[in-house]
This record gives C-alpha cells, sequence and structure tokens, in this order.
C-alpha cells in the first residue's frame, strides 16, 4: 500500500490526484488488476469527475455546499464540521479502479478527486494495488 500526502488550502476543494494514482500503478509494476483509493478521514472523500473544464469542480463544490449547508442549526456535532461528515458520507470514502496492461482505465474525461470538506489540511490517501504484477 501507498500512502499519498494531500495538502488541502480552503475549506472545501477538489484535488487532481489522477497522475499519483497512475504513478503508483507505475511503480507496482500493475499490469492487470485493480487499484483501490480511499481516504481514512471523515470529512473528506475520493470522488470520479470531468477533469477537462475546471468549472465541473467549482460546480460540484458550490452545489455540495447549497445540498449541505455549513451551519444549519439544526446540527447536534459540536465541533463546527458536521457538514464535512455529510459530504464525505454523500460523495464516498473509496473508488475502485480496473487496471489493464499497466494503465488506469479511466474514461476520456474522468479524472481522480481528493474531495476536502474540513479545510485547510494535510491529509492522506491510501492506493493499494490488486492482481498480476510485471
Amino acid at each position: 500500500m501507498e500512502i499519498i500526502q494531500i495538502n488541502t488550502n480552503t475549506r472545501s476543494e477538489l484535488v487532481d490526484i489522477t497522475r499519483q494514482v497512475a504513478l503508483t500503478v507505475k511503480e507496482k509494476g500493475l499490469s492487470d488488476g485493480i487499484v483501490v483509493v480511499y481516504s481514512p478521514h471523515t470529512t473528506a472523500a475520493i470522488t470520479v469527475n470531468e477533469n477537462a473544464d475546471p468549472a465541473v469542480q467549482d460546480d460540484m463544490i458550490m452545489k455540495s455546499e447549497k445540498l449541505v449547508e455549513r451551519d444549519d442549526p439544526a446540527f447536534r456535532h459540536a465541533e463546527g464540521n458536521s457538514d464535512g461528515h455529510l459530504k464525505s458520507t454523500l460523495y464516498g470514502a473509496s473508488e475502485t479502479f480496473i487496471v489493464q496492461d499497466g494503465k488506469l482505465q479511466l474514461g476520456t474525461w474522468q479524472g481522480i478527486y481528493f474531495a476536502e470538506f474540513d479545510g485547510p489540511r494535510t491529509r492522506e490517501v491510501f492506493i493499494k494495488v490488486v492482481g498480476e504484477c510485471a
């Protein structure tokens, strides 16, 4: 398993980690199998979406903040980050990707993102490759 560090700069943001995941696949020599990308944080997530137009990431953050308001008076959790916990659950803690012939099998416009919902922070992402290594 590899652990990569992510430094986030704002409360909510999406950080493209596609290159780091692909590099891990290459370094481990995975030719055919899967790679699991996992966030061990309760106010962060892993997601897949378009990486050609940065407006997509902006829209995702904007809509997430509207769907789950930061200062909802109904929240009972006292730390002030209940919205981050909910967003993390909505997005999900992990994604699994197919690797064939040593390459991540992503769609033309897809990228892998670390989703921060309680930043800025220094975070970790776990990357586990499983399968046939060259």
